[in-house]
């Protein structure tokens, strides 16, 4: 069951860092660092499975996989802290996003530099103090519990985890009320209260932590701790991961309501479009048409689903005031009560055939 949660919030972190690969490769800051923050924690995730610790376990060294998974949640943790900086970092000149701005950008100076020293110490500690683990346990705590060594590992860890996730629910939290639409009200409130399980997580693992470095507790207290704390964990990802995915249910009901658009005007701009190629923004595909006008369906569909245009309410916008302008354009030649004008004299002057040609 455990590797099932793992492998659906690893899952769950992939797919959203798939859907803003383009953007972060394109270069926009706010979505590289929000990539970089979801295939951190998918790596980590995955490191916990039973898959990934049997790969990372084969390379020789004990445990290696709970220190491969601490160092991807530090850097994920400070990506997005990144994320959020970038965020506040667009937001209005008003005196509070101010605030907001100087608190976020000073959060995230000292969390580079923290996260730095913290994955340092905590390899020195890892490789050079911790002794040998008690492989009867699969839990990290209970395998170096009563060490001192192990104390300031994961009480680095826990910290480092615990300040990051107060920022970010307040700033998430905060944002609220002034969220453009409510797909985005919802994911910031989920992040928000993710972000609150994190916290209170992290001071029941330091709470904890302490107990067992000084004193010794019960197996069914130690299953307790980490069934509660799992939960808080898995809860916290799933939130987390579904609040940030909500607002893209906004672009993708924008983006079908395009797509339905661009059906329906398809034909009619192509149409016009061929008639003038000369008056549209981009001509449109006779690549099929030249070799059979059979094809001709096959460029209707590249012009429809493939061109230059950033998106298909772009794509839209084009299409639009290409009929617009091809519209003005034949107003030159023909005037707006053409058809009128035309059944008028089809009527008066009913020769054979005279009035299907007019």
């Amino acid at each position: 069951m455990s590797d099932l949660l793992a492998y659906l919030i690893a899952g769950l972190l992939l797919i959203q860092g798939g859907l803003r690969a383009k953007s972060a490769v394109r270069g926009h800051r706010r979505d590289r660092s929000l990539w970089g923050a979801f295939v951190a924690f998918a790596a980590a995730w995955l490191s916990r499975t039973t898959a990934g610790f049997a790969v990372l376990d084969s390379l020789g060294l004990p445990d290696l996989a709970y220190f491969v998974k601490h160092v991807l949640s530090i850097i994920g943790i400070c990506v997005i802290l990144r994320y959020v900086t970038a965020v506040y970092r667009t937001a209005g000149p008003d005196g509070e996003r101010s605030r907001a701005v100087r608190l976020s950008a000073l959060v995230h100076r000292v969390a580079t530099r923290a996260s730095v020293v913290t994955v340092l110490v905590m390899a020195v500690i890892f490789f050079f103090l911790l002794g040998k683990p008690d492989t009867s346990t699969p839990y990290f705590i209970e395998r170096y519990r009563g060490e001192a060594a192990l104390a300031v590992y994961m009480g680095l860890f826990y910290l480092y985890a615990g300040v990051a996730a107060v920022v970010c629910a307040v700033q998430w939290g905060g944002a609220v009320k002034e969220a453009p639409f409510r797909s985005l009200r919802n994911g910031l409130r989920m992040m928000s209260t993710a972000m609150v399980i994190t916290t209170v997580y992290s001071v029941l693992r330091i709470a904890f932590l302490l107990v067992v470095t000084l004193s010794r507790v019960s197996d069914g207290t130690e299953q307790t701790q980490e069934m509660v704390t799992d939960t808080l964990l898995y809860l916290c990802f799933l939130l987390w991961g579904l609040g940030a995915i909500a607002p893209a249910t906004h672009a993708a009901r924008e983006r079908y309501h395009a797509l339905r658009s661009l059906v329906d005007l398809s034909p009619l701009w192509r149409q016009l479009a061929l008639r003038f190629p000369d008056a549209v923004r981009h001509r449109p595909s006779t690549l099929f048409t030249r070799i059979t006008a059979k094809a001709a369906r096959l460029d209707a569909a590249r012009d429809l689903l493939f061109s230059p245009d950033p998106s298909l309410p772009a794509r839209l916008d084009r299409f639009a005031m290409d009929i617009r302008d091809v519209v003005f354009l034949l107003r030159r030649h023909a005037p707006y009560d053409l058809a009128e004008r035309a059944l008028e004299r089809a009527e008066d002057d009913l020769r054979p055939n005279h009035a299907t040609a007019v």
